[in-house]
């Protein structure tokens, strides 16, 4: 408890004692610990919002792994696009197939692994153009992952693509500090891709999440009908492919996260889309 003197003694009483007696009878008040900040983390779709690589990665990555096993096909801009509309490489490939028939050098027998075999070397492909610097990251990623960090938000990246290929265009884009912030969910972790919501479930769940307190960045409408039927906020960055499409479920729409944290989205602005 404080000493209780009389102000006469007070006054009287030399000031070096005054200050040991303050010293050993006051309390002395508590630091003040910052406040838990609303959101707990950001999922982050890959392809297309940290680096816009469909156009000309991932599509690029393809050809020329057609090209490299003498398979005559050659997916233009337009078609790539249309192709979008299917979650996963493998599935794209398959599909296209599908619809425009099979190329004679697969035969029926084993197309399943022969799809397999050469998505992974569209895989090496599209990281080479990483490593090469053909790919950068879109405006404003920096900016928010530094944020995020700063202020203790987890970070996850979510996507379809596959797990190597997206932890390095994290590692290569970002740096390998970063990198460690970030926990990866891709490629075939789940049975289901999006519009799915089976990588984000996977993502909560893993890192004891409240699905309250996430929000997800995403840039395309199957990505936001993961989301919607995840039950987690969704802010969309469009992208070259994406600029035209429903995006109906989103909480907030924008151009691109912005590298002016004046008029770019902010953790806060992310915090906001709660419910």
């Amino acid at each position: 408890k404080m000493v209780k003197l009389p102000i006469l003694l007070l006054l009287l009483l030399p000031l070096s004692l005054l200050t040991r007696l303050h010293s050993t009878t006051a309390f002395s008040l508590p630091t003040p610990t910052p406040p838990t900040p609303p959101i707990q983390a950001i999922l982050f779709d890959c392809d297309g919002v940290l680096a816009d690589t469909e156009p000309d990665g991932h599509r690029v990555a393809f050809n020329l792994a057609f090209q490299n096993n003498d398979i005559p096909e050659s997916w233009s801009v337009s078609r790539y696009g249309k192709l979008l509309e299917i979650g996963g490489g493998k599935e794209r490939m398959t599909a296209h197939w599908n619809e425009v028939g099979w190329p004679e050098r697969i035969p029926p027998e084993g197309r399943a692994e022969t799809v397999k075999e050469l998505h992974l070397k569209k895989t090496d492909i599209f990281m080479t153009l990483i490593d090469e610097g053909k790919i950068p990251l879109r405006s404003g990623v920096l900016r928010l992952v530094d944020e995020a960090i700063e202020r203790g938000v987890q970070l996850a990246v979510c996507s379809t693509s596959n797990e190597k290929a997206v932890s390095n265009l994290v590692r290569t884009l970002m740096g390998e500090e970063r990198r460690e912030k970030f926990r990866i969910f891709a490629g075939d972790m789940v049975k289901k891709k999006k519009p799915a919501p089976d990588v984000y479930l996977m993502a909560v769940e893993t890192m004891g999440l409240d699905k309250s307190r996430c929000v997800i960045v995403e840039d395309s409408h199957i990505g936001v009908g993961a989301a919607v039927a995840a039950g987690i906020s969704c802010l969309v960055t469009k992208s070259s492919y994406t600029g035209n499409e429903d995006f109906t479920g989103a909480k907030m729409i924008v151009e691109e996260l912005g590298d002016d944290a004046a008029t770019g989205v902010t953790v806060d602005t992310l915090a906001s889309l709660l419910d």
